[in-house]
Order: C-alpha cells, then sequence, then structure tokens
C-alpha cells in the first residue's frame, strides 16, 4: 500500500477513503495471505513474489515448533504441538468453539491446561472468552469453559492451512467456511493490535445466536458482527441487540462505511480504526 492511501486511511476521512474502497479491498486480500509478520512483508515487498512470502511463512511455522522443544517443559512439547496443529481444524468449524475432544479423541481440559497457557504466554495464540450476559464489566460474565483460539497472525494460519494465494485473492465458492475464520482471525489481530480491551464472543444459551466479538469501550458494551463479503444481513447481532438494548453496535465486511439507526458497517479494511470512527 502507497504512503499516501496509508495516510488516508489514518485520516479516517471516510468519503475521501470510500474512493478507494476497490484499491483497498484488493489490498486486504493480499494482506489475509501475506499477514503483517516484519519478515514475511520484507519478503512479498522485495519480491512480490507469493511462493517466496509462503515459503517464510513455513519457515517461522517451523522455528516456532522448534523453539517449544528449546522452551517448554519435555513432558508439554507434545500437548503444545498438538494444541498449535489443531487450531486451523477448529476455526474451519461453522461454531469455532474450541473442544478439546477433536485434539485427541478424550481428551479433558486438565491434560492441556499447561499446554495452553504457554502458547498464550508466548503470545502465539489469542484465546477469546464466552461471555453470557452483556452487563459491565465484561469481565465478571466469561464463561472460562467456552472458548476459541485464534493465532497471532493471519498469514500464518493461512499458511498452516495451505490456503494458495489465488483462492484468497481471486475467490472461490468452496473456500467459504473457512474464509470466515481468516476473517475472524484478521479482525481479531486488528483489534488486539489497535485497542486496549479484551476481547470476547457472546452467543444464546442454546447456542441459536452468536456474535463473533463483544469488548467494551467505557461504559459501552459494543458487539461487532464480521462477515467475509458484502453481507449486510446481522440476524445474530440484531437478536444480540434486541436482548441487552445496547447503543453502538458494528458491523465489520467488506460493504462500504454506512450508519444506520441502529448499526455502523465499517469495511474490515478500516475495523482497526474502530475507536476513532466510533468517536
Amino acid at each position: 500500500m502507497n504512503g499516501e492511501l496509508v495516510k488516508l486511511v489514518k485520516s479516517n476521512d471516510i468519503d475521501m477513503i470510500t474512493v478507494f474502497a476497490d484499491k483497498l479491498k484488493s489490498y486486504l486480500k493480499q494482506y489475509f495471505y501475506i499477514g503483517g509478520m516484519p519478515e514475511v512483508i520484507a519478503a512479498y515487498i522485495q519480491n512480490k513474489d507469493f511462493n517466496e512470502v509462503r515459503r517464510k511463512q513455513k519457515l517461522l511455522l517451523e522455528a516456532y515448533e522448534q523453539d517449544f522443544s528449546k522452551h517448554a517443559p519435555n513432558n508439554v512439547v507434545p500437548r503444545i504441538r498438538q494444541l498449535w496443529n489443531n487450531i486451523p481444524t477448529q476455526l474451519a468449524k461453522e461454531n469455532k468453539k474450541f473442544i478439546y475432544g477433536l485434539v485427541k479423541e478424550g481428551a479433558r481440559a486438565r491434560e492441556y491446561e499447561l499446554a495452553l497457557s504457554w502458547l498464550i504466554d508466548c503470545g502465539l495464540v489469542y484465546q477469546v472468552n464466552r461471555v453470557n450476559d452483556c452487563k459491565i464489566p465484561l469481565s465478571a460474565y466469561q464463561d472460562f469453559n467456552a472458548f476459541k483460539l485464534y493465532l497471532l497472525d493471519v498469514g500464518l494460519l493461512c499458511a498452516m492451512a495451505d490456503v494458495d494465494a489465488t483462492t484468497i485473492i481471486e475467490g472461490n465458492e468452496i473456500f467459504v467456511e473457512f474464509k470466515g475464520a481468516l476473517t475472524e482471525q484478521y479482525v481479531l489481530t486488528e483489534l488486539k493490535t489497535n485497542t486496549t480491551e479484551n476481547v470476547y464472543y457472546w452467543s444464546s444459551d442454546r447456542g441459536s445466536s452468536e456474535v463473533d466479538y463483544i469488548i467494551q469501550f467505557g461504559r459501552d458494551n459494543i458487539p461487532i458482527e464480521v462477515k467475509a463479503n458484502e453481507n449486510l444481513q446481522a440476524k445474530s447481532l440484531k437478536t444480540f441487540v434486541q436482548k441487552y438494548n445496547t447503543k453502538i453496535n458494528v458491523r465489520t465486511s467488506m460493504a462500504n462505511y454506512r450508519k444506520e439507526d441502529w448499526l455502523i458497517n465499517i469495511p474490515l479494511y478500516l475495523i482497526g480504526n474502530i475507536r476513532e470512527i466510533l468517536k
């Protein structure tokens, strides 16, 4: 992305940004594949070669696996590897809630507590806990038995799942479910990088409705529905708003910025500016 476009995105001049929406969407698709790891970005800038990007990503993933053996207690290393390598499988499910039984048949949470803590403490994964209410503070309403796990970087998730560049950049109908996972991964890392708030998700007790993320800005809890395309439906978000009567509600998608009575659509390429936009 050229310097002038970066300045424009940071300016939050919505009308002018919308003029360049197609270009920004194109860059965003590239970012889904490349991600934000400095050495990977440097390789792409130098060669403009997606094969070289993937080679660098695979080397990084190998280096992380070697670090498990070097720095983690020996008896925990196999479980760290199992958790780490299972994340793309978990995110490929329609319900992305982490299930230990998919890591190993009959597995229990207590077997993996140390391994999970190690990955989180090293900054390699993000744990997003479910909240079962929408009161202040959100942290008091966490359900620690229900959570999702994401990687530290969207490009690395692409590499682990062996998603090729053409599939992301040109689109592919068979790719729909995992495209949602990549988009959630991207939005989460943007929220983590650009805000200081904890990030949660919400689902109804029966699991019929789910809001991808919810964050607390001051006295406001803000639900965020993530859409991979320009789909402007937000059924689960509407259910949530009717239940909790939240004042500020966000959908982020490939559609342009728009503000409705009860909902603000923030383009995916601007979600990192959420705090400034909501001001």
